[in-house]
């Protein structure tokens, strides 16, 4: 055999040739060649460097933010889609995850809209603290809740629980503002009348846009209220859509919606391949989840030691992400979900719980990995970041 093995093969003598006369008058590229990278990063950065512009209310417990950017062009991203904020609220440096609601074509800022959550750390500095002209640092648009036109079907239902409007609104608000070929039935559920997110804006929208309904359901409606009430049934549902099959459904709520949802739809005889659901945080009360061991009760506390690091103490019915950062270590975290697995970390020893649906990679499990956004310590732990 030759010095060069490849010219054994068929063919190579051609190849070579054309590989020398493109280097002989060819064009050179060679300096260009970090344009794709910067390219790429313009499109999918890290992190956004933003500004607020307008705080507007939208309900007594909900409020928009509206943010421009505070250097260079924003990002664009898809209907559906959310941002990573990144905040530091009583010394402990956190993130959350707030669905866009301004739709894609409105390229001049993003919308986020904020409702508060009891006890909640991020959500009651956003609200209570964070004014026009505070500075705020987010993740690049991410998330995969969004309509694919090329895999989904053109007509459209949305099932919507409390703040999960915000997806949505920024879907219905793309349609008609780019005049899309998509049909979206809208059924959105909330506790009470005052808690209705957008409610004269999508009521204006649907009696303009025929190719638009929407169904506000409330829990517990006050004197007036002529829509439906209780929650979000099967046969609210097939009065609201009619024939179930063609149809993309989608889902955005807290847990319990989708426990609730998800069994009517199987009654309906709507595939699993045909639901979308957007993720929406851990459980609010993980010690009633299946599989949860009785033995450990919520507020049991575990040492957590990190491979040749320092130690902490965790809760039980708290996120193991949440301990980490309540001891000042930074991990990184996009959708504190189970999904994005930017938060995953290596049980070294000991034992955690995760909530059934936790996204984790079959390769991530068989080594012991786990997300540390949706994983609860049932012992004293050791793990590796």
């Amino acid at each position: 055999m030759s010095g060069n093995f490849l010219e054994e093969f068929d063919g190579y003598q051609e190849i070579a040739q054309a590989t020398q006369m493109s280097r002989k008058y060819g064009a050179d590229y060679s300096l260009d060649r970090h344009g794709a990278d910067q390219f790429i990063n313009r499109l999918h950065p890290a992190r956004i460097d933003l500004r607020v512009a307008d705080v507007i209310p939208e309900t007594p417990s909900t409020k928009t933010l509206r943010l421009v950017s505070a250097a260079g062009p924003l990002p664009p991203f898809q209907a559906g889609q959310y941002l990573a904020l990144f905040v530091e609220v009583d010394h402990v440096r956190t993130s959350r995850p707030y669905s866009i609601s301004s739709p894609p074509n409105q390229i001049g800022y993003y919308e986020i809209t904020v409702r508060r959550v009891e006890g909640g750390l991020v959500s009651n500095y956003l609200l209570d603290d964070v004014g026009p002209g505070d500075r705020l640092t987010a993740s690049g648009p991410a998330g995969h809740f969004y309509h694919n036109p090329l895999c989904h079907q053109k007509e459209m239902v949305c099932l919507a629980g409390g703040s999960g409007i915000t997806p949505f609104y920024s879907m219905i608000r793309e349609v008609w503002d780019c005049g899309l070929d998509r049909t979206i039935r809208l059924i959105y559920g909330n506790r009470t009348v005052d808690e209705i997110v957008f409610h004269d804006q999508l009521t204006s929208l649907a009696e303009r846009f025929r190719n638009f309904t929407y169904r506000p359901v409330v829990e517990k409606p006050a004197a007036g209220w002529d829509g439906p009430t209780g929650y979000i049934t099967r046969d609210l549902i097939q009065e609201t859509v009619g024939d179930v099959s063609s149809k993309t459904f989608y889902l955005c709520g807290p847990q319990a919606m989708y426990d609730f949802c998800l069994a009517e739809l199987a009654a309906l005889g709507v595939e699993r391949r045909r639901i979308r659901r957007e993720v929406y945080g851990p459980p609010p009360a993980i010690t009633q989840a299946p599989g949860w061991p009785p033995e450990v009760s919520a507020e049991d506390l575990f040492t957590v030691t990190i491979q040749g690091g320092p130690t902490f103490t965790a809760r039980a019915a708290e996120p193991l992400l949440t301990g980490l950062e309540r001891a000042g270590l930074a991990t990184p975290s996009l959708c504190r979900s189970g999904e994005c697995s930017q938060c995953r970390v290596r049980v070294v020893s000991g034992r955690v719980f995760e909530p059934a649906g936790a996204l984790v990679r079959r390769s991530d499990r068989r080594y012991g990995y786990v997300h540390a956004c949706v994983s609860y310590p049932l012992t004293d732990l050791e793990i590796a970041t």
